[in-house]
């Protein structure tokens, strides 16, 4: 996950701090639609497994919370 935050933080330098696992990411636009595609390839990276786009939605990238879920937990945990 820390993969993730960092790669936050570099697409937005004005940020500071932490941010909050429930906070909204596309919605603070800390995740643009310019961005998102380089965000799924770094998901994949970090997660060792392919996303197909045609199984999830925009709400599995919301959040850090949402995200940890769906792509970042145990595979058992997601089935």
């Amino acid at each position: 996950m820390e993969r993730v935050i960092a790669w936050i933080h570099e697409k937005n330098p004005g940020l500071d701090g932490p941010i909050a696992p429930d906070e909204d990411l596309i919605e603070a636009r800390l995740i643009d639609s310019l961005d998102f595609l380089e965000f799924i390839y770094l998901l994949e990276s970090v997660s060792g497994r392919t996303i197909d786009l045609q199984e999830v939605s925009i709400d599995d990238f919301c959040t850090l919370d949402r995200i940890r879920e769906r792509f970042l937990a145990p595979a058992e945990a997601q089935a």
